[in-house]
């Protein structure tokens, strides 16, 4: 069965995840800054901050024999930051998490991956410069917009070896980053998540998708 690498899983969609792919058979490994709650039950489970590292190194470390079948960008932050009110340091934070941690994540782990292997990066539409209608979420949008372009780089970079990347807007999902508001429950988010990447190919990586299957513009 497969191994898979959840970055981010100890709550909200990551958590939910996790629990589904254990379910499906997977062998799942799961990261937290702190503390693991119910992750413990369903991953092996590996401390990581993505903004060190030292901490992503030594995650590398012990996953070196590790053949990954799936690895799934999850740990995501959102700091609102109004115009009126703009605070550069949650703007750079939010770069930080959201953009240079899945490639700094993708470039250490990347002798674990191999033919066949596939890599969500979980990003949002708000990082879509072509369905901006509203403004604002500075740090947000365009730290997504960022890690957008690092995926369709990684695409062309890893297809040589076998490997797909997929961009995954998981919805308006009810969890604490979105204080609970949206239009999904996590179950349904990463129920969808899940199947575009069953789906993903070499011909098709490098895609913007919705969960639901909708194609984004960029």
């Amino acid at each position: 069965m497969p191994t898979t690498l959840i970055v981010g899983a100890s709550q909200g969609i990551g958590l939910e995840l996790a629990r589904q792919l254990s379910a499906a058979g997977h062998t799942v490994h799961g990261t937290c800054r702190r503390d693991a709650g119910e992750l413990t039950a369903l991953a092996t489970v590996h401390p990581l901050d993505v903004t060190d590292q030292g901490s992503v190194a030594a995650l590398v470390d012990r996953l070196a024999q590790t053949r990954l079948d799936w690895l799934i960008l999850c740990a995501g932050l959102l700091v609102r930051t109004p115009l009126e009110t703009l605070d550069l340091d949650a703007v750079r934070r939010q770069f930080e998490v959201n953009a240079l941690g899945p490639l700094r994540l993708v470039a250490g782990l990347q002798g674990c991956l191999g033919s066949g292997s596939r890599v969500a990066i979980i990003t949002s539409r708000m990082g879509s410069i072509g369905d901006n209608t509203s403004g604002s979420r500075y740090g947000y949008r365009m730290s997504k917009a960022a890690v957008n372009m690092a995926g369709v780089s990684l695409a062309r970079d890893l297809a040589p070896r076998g490997v797909s990347v997929a961009l995954l807007h998981p919805g308006f999902v009810r969890t604490a980053m979105t204080a609970y508001n949206g239009f999904v429950d996590p179950p349904e988010a990463a129920a969808g998540l899940i199947q575009r990447i069953e789906e993903l190919t070499l011909e098709t990586s490098g895609g913007f998708w919705h969960a639901n299957g909708e194609r984004l513009p960029w």
